[in-house]
């Protein structure tokens, strides 16, 4: 059944590359492919923009009112209520230049597109990346929106699915898990090679984006106990800060001096270079203490074969097959969590067989291809 194409308006809440971002990356290729009409619409300009633009998407740079926590006071709800009203009149205008009959809302951090929507009578899909810990008012309130203010709800887990069904059951929910295609990098200039690592030492790494609940102050935790039963081993950091959490980069710092990790820690901050990085690594872990929804970095580091360790909360247990592709872990207890992580370190042979079991279970089902049927799926049934 052929179904009318649409002409879809996609609001996302940044332009930077991480992972909300590379999934809609793969959303706009898969709407393109399939003859729809796509136009993002992203509040500042970044690498994103760009990657878009040469998939054929039109791009729009539109003072969007995103929603943060930073803005949970009375100074910034007025600067929401005043950034609400621009947005309201760009996506006005880009609607009726585009012929727009499609919402594609892409995180919470979007609020706009479900009342816009609403409003003008057009389809709206929320894509919803986040376990949002609360207050129960803005969880009652996100609830209410979902269900009245979507055609469909997309989650990226069934820990997220679970999650917002608790808040409000009426919602009109569906799980896609996000699909990943990793290119295997090939140049001869490794990450090793610029952090000056020998090739004995084992690399171990962890990439997120900087803030409270990625764990990057766990992740030197684990550090130093790992350095105690093992001197050669060095550490990598990547990934520059969520606007409003600066800070943390003080903290960071500060844990390093503390704990003397500055001669084993290397922080890199922003990198474009995931694929060399992983390339270079023996261990891949994501430390999050909060439950992390569905972690692409996860997937990159299982599609590049590496052993993958994460705190067993969130979406990493439906990626993870425990003590087969990686460990999970206590999110609250470094010393049971290095114990559990050893094995690992000492055993080349069980890097690599983990490895290997965690690349069939990203292409087994994280692919890139039933990634893109199933939203296609979802966006033509609104």
């Amino acid at each position: 059944m052929d179904f009318p194409k649409q002409k879809i308006l996609v609001l996302h809440s940044s332009s930077d590359l991480y992972g909300a971002s590379r999934v809609i990356i793969e959303s706009v290729r898969a709407l393109l492919e399939e003859g729809h009409e796509v136009v993002l619409a992203v509040s500042s300009d970044g690498p994103l923009c760009s990657e878009v633009a040469k998939l054929g998407c039109k791009v729009e740079i539109i003072p969007l009112a995103t929603i943060r926590r930073k803005y949970f006071n009375i100074r910034g709800l007025l600067n929401r209520a005043n950034a609400f009203r621009n947005s309201w009149k760009e996506i006005k205008m880009i609607v009726s230049i585009h012929k727009i009959d499609t919402i594609y809302s892409n995180t919470t951090g979007v609020i706009i597109g479900c009342f816009f929507a609403k409003r003008n009578q057009l389809r709206h899909l929320w894509h919803v990346h986040e376990i949002i810990p609360g207050p129960s008012w803005l969880l009652k309130a996100y609830g209410f929106l979902m269900h009245k203010h979507a055609n469909t709800v997309v989650v990226v887990s069934d820990a997220v699915k679970e999650y917002w069904l608790e808040v409000n059951s009426k919602i009109n929910i569906e799980k896609l898990y996000n699909g990943f295609h990793f290119l295997p990098y090939g140049e001869e200039n490794t990450i090793r090679q610029e952090l000056g690592v020998s090739s004995d030492a084992l690399l171990i790494g962890m990439i997120a984006r900087v803030h409270f609940w990625k764990g990057q102050s766990y992740f030197l935790e684990l550090s130093n106990l790992i350095r105690q039963k093992n001197g050669n081993v060095k550490f990598v950091m990547v990934g520059d800060a969520f606007p409003g959490y600066e800070y943390i980069y003080e903290e960071i710092k500060n844990k390093v001096e503390e704990l003397d990790l500055q001669d084993d820690v290397i922080d890199l901050g922003y990198r474009t270079d995931i694929s060399r990085i992983l390339d270079g690594l023996d261990i891949f872990i994501l430390p999050s203490i909060l439950p992390d929804p569905l972690p692409t970095t996860i997937l990159e580091a299982m599609s590049a074969s590496k052993p993958v360790v994460a705190t067993n909360h969130g979406g990493a247990p439906e990626m993870i097959a425990d003590e087969m592709s990686g460990y999970l872990i206590p999110w609250d207890n470094a010393q049971k969590a290095v114990d559990i992580i050893f094995p690992l370190i000492n055993d080349r042979s069980l890097r690599e067989e983990m490895g290997r079991k965690g690349s069939e279970i990203v292409a087994d089902r994280f692919s890139v291809d039933q990634y893109k049927k199933n939203l296609i799926k979802l966006v033509e049934n609104l």
